[in-house]
């Protein structure tokens, strides 16, 4: 019997990626609007991991399925952490990626480099009347002066990789999905959902 598991999103392409990672498991996947959902959960939590637990237990509540939702961002070390949990919206809510790491370098420009910085994901899986669950999944690196690679999207033209010498925007997506913070993540999740389902 295939458990069904909502990922907690109305981004088709999210769940595509989501889907191949977790084919060879037992799970049937759905998502947001293909069951009707179009409430969104207020991401109030001044962690990813809280935000992540907010979408995760209150789409379960709504729906009784198994739920899969994460949160991720960038923190940056000489603003204190910032974007953090605003990272999507801090250069306002109509901000393109482009406006984002723009702003971002404005910001920077009076702090000492190098500028050390970190993209975070966590994964939150919660079932009916059991305690939720969080993998996380860091990728370290620094922000570069300009932006460099047209891969990827966000602040992945500004985020340079020390070992391999490049942006995340210079990296095939292939690479970086295999890298990456939500890939670190995403892979810690699916062990986790594993030993849920032989359980």
């Amino acid at each position: 019997m295939e458990q069904k598991l909502l990922v907690a999103t109305h981004n088709q392409g999210k769940l595509l990626e989501y889907g191949n990672l977790l084919q060879d498991l037992p799970l049937t996947l759905t998502y947001l609007d293909e069951i009707g959902i179009h409430e969104e959960v207020a991401e109030t939590g001044n962690t990813f991991a809280a935000n992540a637990l907010l979408k995760a237990q209150e789409y379960a509540g709504m729906t009784g399925l198994w739920t899969w939702a994460d949160d991720s961002g960038l923190e940056v070390d000489a603003l204190q952490g910032a974007p953090g949990v605003h990272s999507a919206r801090y250069a306002g809510p109509d901000a393109t990626d482009q406006d984002r790491y723009v702003m971002l370098l404005r910001e920077l420009r009076s702090h000492p480099r190098p500028w050390t910085a970190r993209f975070q994901c966590v994964v939150a899986i919660a079932r009916p009347a059991a305690a939720p669950q969080t993998c996380t999944g860091t990728l370290q690196g620094i922000i570069t002066r300009s932006p460099r690679g047209s891969h990827g999207f966000g602040y992945d033209p500004v985020f340079f990789l020390t070992d391999r010498g490049r942006t995340l925007a210079e990296l095939p997506t292939s690479v970086k999905n295999e890298i990456s913070h939500r890939g670190r993540a995403s892979r810690r999740a699916k062990e986790l959902l594993k030993v849920l389902l032989e359980n």
